[in-house]
This record gives structure tokens, sequence and C-alpha cells, in this order.
């Protein structure tokens, strides 16, 4: 590849990202069917041509903008990864509820519109659930978890995003309430699956911090 082909090739790509993080923002703002391909050209301040050029339908284009935010979310939580696994568990779920935060309105049409049915949307739906659902297995020790515990752990992974919606919709709750009630179904959730004790399940940072403040407190008659 010459140099001035890779500049092209470099420029190409580079407007493609701007497009996608720019259609991240539109769909945050409005839904999908409240986008049309002008708006999203207009925004761009390109042509409705151009834009064909990068993605050949509105489709396209969403799908690249969730295949953008699924990556995004992926690496987020995969930063904890680096940490011991009840501390990991928690600061996963920080980062996640983070990102919901800042997309609620692309979340919340990404898993409830008709477009979430897509079969392409869905793939990457779903493998994003498959990569969280790995890493906690990995974190539990388990390399290759049995059904109930699969089970177990698919369905809490509906837990956290049904939980999520009801957050970004009726708030009530605090960040850190909700990532306590989410790790607290967790362990409720593989406890059931049978595969695991629990005093097999890793120590949480939570029950941690709470024991230590209950050490801190002055016995009943001491001053």
């Amino acid at each position: 590849m010459t140099q001035a082909s890779a500049r092209t090739r470099l420029g190409l790509d580079e407007r493609r990202a701007q497009l996608i993080e720019l259609g991240r923002t539109l769909f945050n703002a409005r839904s999908y069917d409240e986008i049309s391909i002008d708006d999203i050209a207009a925004a761009a301040g390109v042509s409705k041509g151009l834009l064909y050029h990068y993605f050949p339908s509105k489709r396209s284009f969403y799908v690249e903008t969730v295949r953008a935010g699924a990556e995004q979310m992926t690496t987020l939580t995969g930063a904890a990864e680096k940490f011991p696994p009840g501390e990991r568990l928690e600061r996963g779920l920080d980062a996640y509820l983070d990102y919901v935060e800042a997309n609620a309105a692309a979340y919340a049409t990404l898993l409830r519109s008709g477009i979430g049915a897509d079969a392409e949307v869905g793939a990457i739906v779903e493998d994003t659930r498959r990569v969280l659902i790995e890493r906690i297995t990995r974190g539990l020790g388990v390399a290759s978890p049995p059904a109930p515990l699969r089970v177990a752990l698919r369905a809490w992974i509906g837990f956290v995003e049904g939980a999520s919606l009801e957050w970004i919709d009726h708030g009530g709750v605090s960040k850190p309430d909700l990532r306590r009630l989410l790790v607290t179904a967790l362990q409720a959730s593989v406890a059931s699956a049978g595969t695991l004790r629990e005093s097999e399940l890793p120590p949480l940072r939570a029950r941690k911090r709470a024991t230590t403040a209950a050490r801190r407190m002055p016995a009943k008659g001491k001053r």
C-alpha cells in the first residue's frame, strides 16, 4: 500500500468513526424511528450520497452504532478484570451502570424497541451478554459452568437489564444501592443454582466495608 492510499484509508476510517460517534449521540437523544437518514446527513453536514457511501441504509448505520456502544461497554467493564473477584464484580457493575446512565435513551431503545429484535442487533446484544457471563464464571473459578449455573447467570443478566431500565426511568435508588442489589441478586442466583456453596462465593467489598464499620462502632455501654 502506498503512502497516499494509506492516508486515504485512514481518512475514510476516521470519517466513518466520526459518523458512528455522531450516530450514537443522535440515537441517545431520539429513538430509531424518530430519526431519518436526512436528519443524520444534516447533523453530520454531509450529503445523503456520502452517508450512503459509508452505510448502505439507516439500519446498517444503526447497527454500527450499537456495535460501537457494545465495544465501549465491554471495554469499560473489562477494566475491572485486574482486581480480585469480589472487587472486580463491584467495579464492573459500577462501570456498567455508569455506561447505562450516560447512554440512557439509547440503552432503553435498544432493549425495548422493534429494532432491538433485528437479527444483527440481537447478535451484538447477545455477544455482549456472553462476554459478561464469561467474566463472572472466571471470577467464580468455574471453567465450564454446568447448565443450572448457566441458566442462573443468564437470568441474572436479564435482572440487571430490567433493574437498569427501571432505574433510568424512575430513579428512586442511588447507584451504590442499585449496585449492592445486583451483587446480592447474583449471590442468590449462583447459590440457588446448587453448583457452589455460599462459602465458595467470592467475598465482596461491600461486606468487608460493613464489617470494618461494625468494628469501629463502640460497644454498647462504652463511651
